[in-house]
């Protein structure tokens, strides 16, 4: 299960659910701890040997996708948190401990974010880990953000490197979570962010192209890393009056696995407001009847402007055109889902 084939309210929190599940599976595993310590040591020299600094960050990284509140990004948004993204300078700012939604959280990104690095390759942000950290060494509070690709994402030149790369290995392609962990930044809390000083200029550097039609954010033109700018963009965003909150319902089955897991599972799907009422339906009708027909009452389940259902109690009525004859020997039951 994926946001590939999910493309309703429902089929984001029912997908949701699933992606955490799995990717909970996948960070208790031997392999996800041998894989962040590989990848820490090739990025962060610190990390070498030092076993505190690698369980810190196992747990900043990991965590969210247990505790963490989960939320998805319609696909409607997408546009409008990568261009705020790619405009935004953090420099100076000062951020606050309650910048955020929530202490830890996780969102999806059902339609991709590419991002191109200071070394010209592209990956695509398809999920973002977050978490409140206090070191008590240093006193620091600070925001620790995660970013994470689609493993299966058919666009994303990363994930055709690392295809490539594990081509002859497929035993161990097969240990990989849904998302792979692709980049991480950290926001300070309360004190003027500098910027990022290690995002040097590049040279004599080959860009990739960004797939046709994605939305792909430069990283040499920003302050603060990508992942950080449009989870910030984000957390600004869904506060505003142009965004609405969507708390679709889970279906049973789901609900019963998140439980057993003990994970969150009241998903929220941020969208686009609505301003005003979608149009009737026009054209020439899909059904044609010959007869009228008696219906029974029944409850008809809708979601309003908000995105929050609700349902309406339907009469019994006769259905059917004016003059056409009646059947009384049948009485139809509409099936609610």
């Amino acid at each position: 299960m994926s946001f590939q084939t999910e493309k309703t309210l429902a089929g984001y929190a029912r997908a949701a659910v699933d992606l955490r599940l799995r990717m909970t599976d996948y960070c208790r595993g031997r392999f996800a701890q041998q894989y962040l310590r590989a990848w820490l040591e090739a990025r962060v020299d610190d990390t070498i040997g030092n076993e505190t600094v690698i369980d810190a960050f196992s747990r900043i990284a990991h965590q969210p996708w247990h505790d963490g509140e989960p939320y998805v990004l319609a696909p409607a948004m997408t546009a409008i948190i990568a261009a705020a993204a790619q405009a935004l300078d953090l420099t100076g700012d000062t951020i606050g401990s309650d910048i955020a939604p929530s202490d830890t959280g996780v969102l999806f990104l059902p339609e991709p974010i590419y991002e191109r690095a200071v070394s010209g390759q592209v990956t695509s942000i398809g999920a973002i880990t977050w978490a409140k950290v206090h070191n008590r060494d240093s006193g620091r509070t600070s925001w620790w953000i995660t970013g994470w690709a689609d493993r299966d994402d058919p666009l994303d030149p990363a994930a055709a490197r690392r295809r490539d790369q594990l081509a002859e290995a497929p035993e161990l392609a097969a240990q990989f979570g849904p998302y792979v962990l692709n980049t991480f930044a950290e926001l300070p809390i309360g004190t003027p962010i500098r910027g990022h000083h290690d995002l040097t200029e590049a040279v004599d550097v080959d860009w990739e192209s960004a797939p046709d039609g994605r939305l792909c954010i430069d990283e040499s033109t920003l302050c603060v890393r990508a992942v950080a700018a449009v989870l910030y963009a984000f957390w600004r965003i869904q506060e505003q009056p142009i965004a609405t909150v969507a708390r679709p319902p889970l279906d049973r089955p789901a609900r019963r696995r998140a439980l057993r897991a003990s994970i969150r599972h009241d998903t929220r799907v941020v969208m686009l407001r609505r301003t005003k009422p979608a149009a009737e339906p026009t054209g020439e009708a899909k059904w044609h009847y010959r007869v009228r027909f008696i219906v029974r009452g029944h409850w008809r389940r809708l979601v309003d402007a908000d995105g929050r259902p609700y349902r309406i109690w339907i009469h019994s009525h006769i259905k059917g055109p004016d003059g056409a004859p009646l059947l009384l020997g049948d009485t139809v039951s509409v099936l609610a889902r």
